[in-house]
């Protein structure tokens, strides 16, 4: 999708990979372990050659997980790993607009307090599976009264954050229309940016890094 003038450049091609890299891992790990975990989602396997061809790539697509995800952390964690008070407060009572009639949402910076729960439900519970995992795949190396706990905190871990994934897909898509674009072109409207992140566009006139789209090629204006 080609941006159009007047857009603004709000994600780096660097971010889009990794966050891509680290979504659709998480998803074909998703699809793998639940074939895995329910006898009757077994079938999920046949593409792969059944049960030990789900079990191998579920297992070495967790290391691009793995990866993806300190690649993450390391890249979000001091914009969305950290909150901000009292501003990140007052947006948590008025849960963003999104539940009742707010007439004004407290402003947020690059990104909203419900983003950074989610970075932080991601990050901590997918260290919690990356880790839990790798015992399970490698069980000797611990005793097995410790090994058998990996099993339930896997699954805690996979419960948290296929809940928040799907929170986070619909307020990326249908819920908050236009913001899809910024995880795949990088550009967003300036309407879209001044509604959904008002501090954040403050900030970028005023230190004048507002990437703006001129046409064919885009410059940086205040």
């Amino acid at each position: 999708m080609k941006p159009t003038k007047g857009m603004i450049k709000v994600t780096t091609g660097y971010e889009r990979f990794v966050h891509w890299m680290l979504a659709v891992s998480c998803l074909l790990l998703c699809y793998t372990g639940l074939g895995m975990m329910f006898q009757s989602l077994n079938f999920l396997g046949v593409i792969m050659g059944g049960l030990k061809g789900m079990k191998i790539v579920h297992n070495y697509t967790a290391i691009v997980f793995a990866v993806s995800l300190v690649l993450a952390i390391k890249m979000w964690w001091k914009e969305a790993g950290v909150f901000v008070l009292p501003e990140d407060l007052d947006w948590f009572k008025a849960a963003g607009g999104y539940l009742w009639h707010v007439d004004k949402v407290p402003e947020t910076g690059k990104y909203n307090p419900g983003q950074k729960m989610f970075f932080l439900a991601v990050a901590i519970f997918g260290v919690i599976m990356a880790l839990t995992g790798l015992i399970m795949w490698f069980p000797t190396i611990l005793p097995a009264v410790i090994v058998r706990w990996m099993y339930p905190l896997h699954a805690l871990g996979f419960v948290v954050i296929f809940a928040f994934f799907f929170v986070h897909l619909y307020l990326g898509t249908i819920g908050n229309p236009g913001t899809v674009q910024a995880m795949i072109n990088g550009w967003v409207t300036r309407a879209w940016l001044k509604k959904q992140h008002p501090k954040w566009l403050k900030e970028m006139e005023h230190e004048g890094t507002l990437d703006v789209y001129q046409g064919d090629d885009s410059t940086k204006t205040a």
